[in-house]
This record gives C-alpha cells, structure tokens and sequence, in this order.
C-alpha cells in the first residue's frame, strides 16, 4: 500500500535555510501582515492569511509518527507564533509526545506578535520546546521601516527580541542590505547596528534586498529609491558591523544574493570582516566576490 504525504501543503512554502532537514508543520497559510513592499513570499493567491484547523494539525503530527524519525521541526508559515500561546503548547505538546526524538522546534516571528505575549507565556513555550525563532528586523531605522512598509519599529522589534532572550529562545536575526537605499542607506547601517548592540541575538544574517518579479510594488512607496550598487553595498555593511559591538553572535553573509560570504562569530571575527569588506571595496578584482549568475533567487 502506497502511503501519502503526512501533511497537507499549500504551496508554495518557505523556509529558513538552516532549516532545510527539518520537518515543515505549517500552523497557519501565508502571512498575517503581508503587507512588506520588499517581500513576495506570499503574494499568491492561495496563500492568503489563514490559521489551519487544530484537529488537523494533530492528526498530520500523528501521521508523521507512524511514517518518519524526526530530529528538528520548523512551525510554518510566516509566523506561526500569531497563534494564542494555549494552541502553540498544545502543538508543542504533540510534537513531545509523538515525536520524541525531535531536539529542536523553531519558527519564523514577526516582532508584533508578541505584543500581546508575556516573558512568562514565551518561557512556556521554550519549556515545551519552542527553542529558536527567525526575526525578520530587516532595518532599525524607523524611515526605513516606514518606507518598506513593514508594520514595525526599532521599539517593537527591540521589545520582541528583549522578552525572547529573558525567555531563553533563541534569536535568529536578519537585516537586509541595501534595503535604505542611497539616501537612507547611511541612518539603515547606524539604526541596525545599535538595534542588534541592545539585543545580542545569538545569530545575525544578512541578505541583500532583491526583486526577482521586479521593483513595482516596492516603488509605489518609496518612489525616490535608489538601489546600491556592489560597490556601496560593501560600504553599508562594512559601516553596519564597524558599529556592531556583538559578544558571542554567530554571524553569515553567505546567502545568494550576497556578493561577499562572510562567515564567523562576533565579535572575535569582527576586524576580519571589517578587512575583508576593505579589500573588496578597494580592489574588488582580488576578491573570489560572486557573480551575477551565481546571486540568482
């Protein structure tokens, strides 16, 4: 007898790349805001923004049991954690008592989710298994913000990723290079770099802003854009981590759609970081920078 796919997928579906052997259990279908210009995540039609049945959520988690060992399991989509902490803990009591041999749960987090979530709620949902979550800060400066339409502040991201570390889950965060562009690109580097100095996450990773089905959406609200190009994306980050007073914060520039992989810890990697981003500004040619074709999406 032929066995089907445990769950239920509305496609397509996303995930963090260091998540790529972990179990997909999507709590919810799209994205609650959805409203971010640079983001296209979840413009198709069929991913509008939707809580799934609990019942059904359980009974794939039992399927999952009878068909696979799981080690790690990613609660998708866009942010699961807009769920009320009661159905969160019942998930994560499932997962604990189906599959036992999972060591981490984790899942993405939009900052104004927990606006409404206690320290001591997230605290609960680490004891139960809650162990990571991926914040997309992209920027800690509030024109930039505005401009991208994110639905966000410094404030409300600071405060998300306060009660997150006193709860002992682990912060997975991303800023977006070139997000400011030229005429904010300075303000984006300064208000990023003291976002990340008032947290500490535990990771910190960098992307560069790119539109693969094109800039339109994003133009509408910030029509004075201006991209930057390999030479002032180099200038941004290198100002952003110069900024970065970082204790122990694993720290990749490794994503495509970055020219130069940067891989360490910060802060014993920071001044070189800080050498190689000078090298690249300064004689591109003598860098192994990747190519055009090799940034595809």
């Amino acid at each position: 007898m032929t066995q089907t796919w445990p769950i239920d997928y509305i496609e397509p579906v996303f995930r963090p790349p260091s998540e790529a052997h972990s179990l997909i259990l999507p709590l919810t279908n799209g994205c609650s805001w959805n409203k971010c210009t640079f983001c296209e995540m979840y413009t198709a039609p069929q991913k509008k923004f939707s809580v799934r049945d609990e019942k059904q959520v359980l009974s794939e988690i039992q399927r999952v049991s009878e068909q696979m060992i799981v080690q790690r399991v990613f609660l998708a989509d866009g942010d699961a954690l807009a769920l009320s902490t009661r159905r969160l803990l019942t998930v994560l009591q499932a997962i604990r008592e189906n599959l036992p041999t999972v060591q981490r749960v984790s899942s993405y987090c939009l900052p104004s989710n927990l606006k409404n979530k206690s320290v001591s709620e997230l605290q609960e949902l680490a004891d139960a298994g809650l162990k990571m979550v991926y914040v997309g800060a992209e920027s800690g400066d509030d024109e930039v913000l505005e401009k991208v339409n994110k639905g966000e502040t410094f404030a409300s991201t600071l405060s998300a990723l306060t009660k997150l570390g006193e709860a002992g889950i682990a912060r997975s965060v991303m800023i977006l290079n070139g997000l400011g562009g030229r005429s904010l690109s300075a303000q984006h580097a300064d208000q990023s770099a003291a976002l990340m100095n008032a947290t500490q996450p535990e990771y910190l990773s960098t992307l560069v802003v790119s539109f693969p089905l094109g800039d339109a959406r994003f133009k509408q609200r910030f029509p004075e854009f201006e991209p930057l190009d390999q030479h002032a994306l180099f200038v941004e980050l290198q100002r952003l981590i110069s900024q970065l007073e970082l204790k122990d914060t694993v720290f990749r520039s490794d994503h495509a759609s970055n020219y130069l992989p940067l891989k360490g810890t910060l802060g014993t990697d920071k001044q070189r970081f800080l050498a190689q981003l000078q090298q690249a500004i300064e004689h591109p040619e003598t860098m192994a920078l990747r190519q055009e074709w090799q940034r595809g999406l």
